[in-house]
């Protein structure tokens, strides 16, 4: 969609939470509104229509038809919170949620760096994503704490790490996996 540019690459139009996409931090995608990223997102050419809100939530006729199914099936990015994080994006204000996401990204690369064993990938980006920045934190954290951290490769921190975030996503009612079409 030709004009369509954002300000804001680390949250979506819609919601999503473009700074902790896989795609966006690999390079495949600029973001919403960046460039060459979904450029025929019906939500951009919507929001263009209406005068170029900088989220969705933002418009009187949200959420709309285009939201119907939206959060049932998830992409390469979970949709399972962004409802919740456009209500957070509001209540916290843009500077301060797009910081949240900012540290969150963060903690994402120390775990994708230090404590992926080459298989957890996709757990790590749905475990910071749907998890409150706050646990993520403290799970890294306590994991530091380990007197052997230093000395342990990525598989062994890997088999440290996942069972925290596992047990703490099911006291939150999280599944940490993508929930694909079938």
């Amino acid at each position: 969609m030709k004009g369509f540019v954002r300000a804001n690459q680390n949250v979506g139009l819609c919601g999503l939470s473009c700074g902790l996409c896989s795609m966006k931090m690999g390079g495949y995608c600029p973001g919403c509104g960046g460039g060459g990223g979904n450029q025929s997102c019906a939500m951009a050419k919507c929001s263009m229509e209406r005068g170029n809100f900088a989220y969705c939530v933002e418009c009187s006729d949200y959420p709309c038809e285009k939201y119907k199914d939206f959060d049932q099936w998830d992409s390469f990015i979970t949709h399972q919170n962004r409802e919740k994080e456009m209500c957070r994006l509001l209540e916290l204000g843009e500077e301060a949620y797009t910081t949240e996401i900012i540290e969150k990204r963060k903690l994402l690369e120390t775990l994708l760096a230090e404590c992926n064993g080459g298989r957890k990938k996709t757990f790590y980006f749905l475990a910071v994503n749907l998890l409150p920045l706050s646990v993520i934190r403290e799970i890294l954290e306590q994991g530091q704490t380990y007197e052997d951290w230093a000395e342990m490769s990525p598989k062994m921190r890997e088999n440290l790490i996942v069972p925290l975030l596992q047990k703490e996503a099911k006291t939150c009612g999280v599944e940490l996996k993508l929930r694909k079409k079938v």
